[in-house]
């Protein structure tokens, strides 16, 4: 079972969502892209992810061009906004799914309401790929 799942800076939510889906079951390959990767990991994603025994550190931040050739079972984007446009991937693909997330990078204001915006978001995202797991790639491995 291969999935990449994708955003625009590969920084965040992606990165979250792929430590979440490897961490429920270690037989899926999954790759996180971004159309415009930042090239590095946010934080306070990090962070987020290690507070609940998920380490994301050595994940990379992989430009979407890196993944084109290959097949995957599912792509899927998770960006959030409507300011956001949201990768399209042409590669070989049997499930394109869009799981939207809000970019807890992009939150402004006290450090204790940014911090409660990473947590929200990867509590949402916790929720959304561990549902889509055992309802949808679980039964197939």
């Amino acid at each position: 079972m291969n999935v990449l799942i994708l955003c625009t800076g590969n920084s965040c939510r992606s990165q979250m969502a792929h430590g979440f889906l490897q961490s429920f079951d270690k037989r899926i390959n999954v790759q996180s892209a971004g159309t415009e990767a930042s090239g590095k990991l946010n934080e306070k994603a990090v962070a987020a992810m290690k507070e609940i025994g998920i380490d994301i550190s050595h994940h990379t931040s992989d430009p979407v061009d890196k993944y084109l050739n290959d097949e995957w079972d599912y792509v899927i984007t998770v960006c959030g906004g409507a300011n956001e446009t949201c990768p399209a991937f042409m590669g070989k693909v049997k499930h394109r799914l869009h799981i939207g997330f809000d970019d807890p990078s992009h939150a402004t204001g006290t450090d204790e309401f940014i911090w409660g915006e990473f947590i929200r978001v990867r509590d949402e995202i916790k929720e959304a790929f561990y549902k889509l797991y055992t309802e949808d790639i679980k039964p197939q491995l």
